[in-house]
């Protein structure tokens, strides 16, 4: 999560995939110029848009039980860099949410070569996926984090419904 910048277009060319939570950025952001300063911080720390414009692949995930298990944070905290105190966190780095999606999803079966099977709804796969309370791709950025699992589906099967 804090590289190097020499190795940052590294990821493109050999083809490593980063594995980074969205969370990590906006919980760590508040001591990360203290303890790395402000240069290595902005050259290195949650670098996600050189890492995307490296050609790099970023697979992201809540990190439980470090972090909450809640999605949602984490997908806002890719999108917004936005920290507790309401400031941003070199915003220029930050995911389009299509980008944090895809980051969530069929990235993440990329990562663990399953996206064969998951990671994306298409005939054959496994229909492992989510009902949201609303679409994350379109609403108020202010109201992402008021987002809703309503749904769970796993193997194409019902496994969680919200009351």
């Amino acid at each position: 999560q804090h590289l190097h910048p020499q190795d940052i277009p590294r990821f493109g060319q050999l083809g490593v995939i980063a594995s980074m939570q969205g969370i990590h950025c906006t919980s760590d952001g508040p001591w990360v110029l203290k303890r790395l300063g402000p240069q290595r911080a902005q050259e290195g720390a949650y670098v996600w848009r050189k890492l995307i414009d490296s050609g790099a692949i970023i697979c992201n995930g809540t990190d439980a039980p470090v972090e909450d298990v809640d999605p949602i944070p984490c997908f806002y905290a890719s999108v917004t860099r936005k920290l507790a105190d309401g400031s941003l966190f070199y915003p220029g780095q930050k995911m389009t949410r299509e980008e944090a999606l895809r980051s969530y999803t069929i990235n993440g079966a990329y990562a663990s070569f399953q996206e064969s099977i998951l990671g994306s709804i298409s005939p054959g796969k496994l229909a492992d996926l989510v009902v949201l309370s609303q679409n994350i791709l379109t609403c108020p950025e202010d109201e992402i984090q008021k987002t809703e699992v309503l749904m769970t589906f796993v193997g194409g099967k019902l496994v969680f419904k919200k009351n």
